[in-house]
């Protein structure tokens, strides 16, 4: 999916210069072959080709060539890695986990739940406890521990960045009882603390909103402007959005969200109300 991603942005340079493969192949002496698997995202990348090609095009924008000097990094480095991820049994979660791991910013959107990013290990068994079959019930501590490892990186030297839209309903939800949402809220009070976390809470009298459609995750793995990645992972299907006009309208869509909750000062405010009520 970097690889795609890199490719495209390549592609779209190449298109905007004017030139055809077989001339991109020139500059790298290799054959036009070469250029379409990269633009497809089939092969890794190499520095080298990379800044000959940007030359090439007349990209000169050192920000824009570093951000695809970055993905190509990440590419490679996710073509070799053995994720403490690769265990788990279900590929879309594998998937998301990878990116996300490599991801410099998360922006996600949530309606019915607390994200999992979010969720005390308490949360997170009442929610596999309504959500998992019987036959697979000892599935659960797997999920939590999934959990936590993702969280992990919240904390760590090289942070995630995470600016999270709750809808008030998931909030109010009392999965696991009011001592569960208790320490769920507690632990979103502290979350909220972190210079890398920002949460939002859309609130109830907000009425008609954006986003109705369901929840999302805009990933992003380059600085502004870069072209990001969002997922939805529904009931039956799980769903990546890469194009540059799809991602936008999803990133434009999160702003809207933002713009119609209550200010993160005025959100940390009513989960420690809604903290309270469940003493």
């Amino acid at each position: 999916m970097l690889a795609r991603q890199l490719g495209g942005q390549l592609l779209a340079h190449r298109v905007a210069a004017g030139f055809n493969q077989t001339r991109a192949a020139a500059v790298l002496s290799a054959q036009t072959a070469k250029v379409g698997k990269m633009e497809l995202g089939w092969v890794p990348f190499r520095d080298p080709d990379i800044i000959a090609l940007c030359k090439l095009y007349g990209v000169d924008d050192a920000g824009v060539i570093e951000g695809m000097l970055r993905l190509a990094k990440l590419d490679r480095e996710r073509r070799r890695a053995k994720g403490w991820w690769n265990g788990l049994d279900q590929n879309n979660l594998r998937e998301y986990i990878a990116m996300e791991d490599v991801a410099l910013k998360v922006r996600l959107w949530q309606l019915a739940l607390v994200p999992g990013l979010f969720q005390t290990p308490e949360y997170t068994r009442a929610m596999a406890v309504s959500a998992i079959a019987p036959d697979d019930i000892d599935q659960i501590e797997r999920i939590v521990d999934v959990r936590r490892q993702r969280q992990a990186r919240l904390r760590s030297d090289d942070p995630l960045q995470v600016h999270a839209v709750i809808w008030e309903a998931a909030l109010r939800q009392l999965m696991g009882g009011q001592q569960v949402m208790r320490q769920q809220l507690t632990q979103l009070r502290e979350l909220a603390d972190l210079p890398n976390v920002q949460i939002q809470v859309l609130p109830f009298r907000a009425g008609g909103y954006p986003g109705n459609g369901g929840p999302f995750n805009i990933l992003s793995f380059a600085e502004e402007g870069a072209v990001d990645v969002v997922h939805m992972d529904g009931l039956g299907a799980t769903n990546w959005i890469e194009g540059l006009e799809e991602s936008a309208e999803y990133v434009a869509l999160f702003r809207r969200l933002c713009s119609v909750s209550m200010s993160p000062y005025d959100s940390v405010r009513l989960i420690e109300s809604l903290g309270k009520e469940n003493e």
